[in-house]
């Protein structure tokens, strides 16, 4: 599938770029050219120690800023497969500093499909967060602002062969500013910080997030935005799976932040169907009706009113799993 083509990923040294590139240069080793997009030199640098270009020569490293369309435009030269992964993502940042999360999170998401959409590029992904259903933090909203954007791209490119899709799913286990490597550094200290008792997230490790990115690249015929079929975790869960001798203080829910997250509201139902591994939100319009996405999908229609929310999810991680996660993904060394 992605041998001999040319790949892009925005935002290629975060957490989720690195698993992608891995995964790329696993599974696909004729794979042309992967370039990783990001403007951190030093993130840069540390991740050519991994995937050198004398090791992996289709490598390539490119610094630049979605922000700067020109830059941007000249990085997707002759890229068959765009992946977007590049974002702000810290809740509290975005209350303090709005404009900076709406220049990197909503024209750097119109920037990545202007310059798709002059390059020839056939095949562009975004990857989107759970946070960007019903959102109530500006993170979320800006998350919702681009989903519209990439859904929308669909009807502006012409003639072009190309589709723009999302993927959404939710918190990444081991991912940068995440509650896992937090409660782990602090396993030890006299108490463990609890925003509420209550509170749920979905969970999702980076292997299949990839796997959903890679079936996006696979499968899409452009507007769909693809949500996993994942399981869920109580916060209380996870702090005693990290340290469950710890006394828990309870903070209070931060500025911005949700109780419990979903992925597929209510009204989100009546253009939303489903298979065996993901639900597939349709777009309003598009130039596929109803019947293409369900051939396409072996898939069938949802109940209207339907909402995949963690704290009303069927499946659901216990104690022992979040720990055999932590170990598989994170500390090989685990021990509670």
């Amino acid at each position: 599938m992605l041998n001999h083509k040319s790949i892009l990923i925005t935002g290629g040294t975060g957490s989720f770029g690195k698993a992608f590139v891995k995964r790329v240069f696993d599974k696909y080793p004729e794979v042309k050219r992967l370039v990783v997009y990001s403007r951190d030199e030093l993130k840069q640098f540390e991740m050519s120690q991994e995937f050198s270009n004398e090791k992996y020569p289709a490598i390539r490293y490119f610094l630049g800023d979605v922000r700067d369309y020109s830059r941007l435009k000249r990085a997707c030269q002759g890229i068959d497969i765009i992946i977007h992964a590049a974002a702000l993502k810290q809740v509290p940042a975005a209350e303090y500093n709005p404009m900076e999360f709406i220049k990197t999170n909503i024209i750097g998401a119109q920037n990545v499909i202007d310059a798709a959409l002059g390059s020839g590029a056939k095949t562009v992904v975004a990857l989107s967060t759970d946070k960007a259903a019903a959102p109530i933090n500006l993170y979320g909203a800006t998350k919702l602002c681009s989903d519209k954007l990439f859904v929308a791209a669909n009807n502006i490119k012409g003639m072009q062969n190309i589709s723009f899709s999302v993927v959404r799913y939710g918190n990444v286990i081991g991912s940068r500013g995440s509650v896992v490597p937090f409660f782990l550094k602090i396993k030890n200290e006299e108490f463990l910080p609890v925003t509420h008792p209550d509170m749920t997230r979905f969970n999702i490790t980076l292997d299949k997030g990839v796997d959903i990115v890679l079936y996006a690249i696979q499968n899409a015929l452009g507007g769909e935005i693809f949500v996993p079929k994942i399981p869920s975790y109580r916060i209380l869960d996870v702090a005693k799976a990290i340290a469950p001798k710890a006394k828990i203080k309870y903070t209070g829910i931060r500025p911005g932040e949700k109780l419990h997250e979903e992925m597929i509201t209510e009204t989100d139902s009546y253009n939303t169907i489903e298979n065996n591994e993901y639900y597939i939100i349709l777009p309003s319009l598009s130039d596929h009706n109803k019947a293409d996405f369900l051939k396409k999908y072996n898939a069938k229609i949802m109940k209207e009113g339907f909402r995949y929310a963690s704290h009303s999810n069927t499946e659901w991680l216990t104690v022992d799993e979040i720990r055999s996660q932590i170990r598989e993904n994170i500390d090989p060394d685990f021990n509670a």
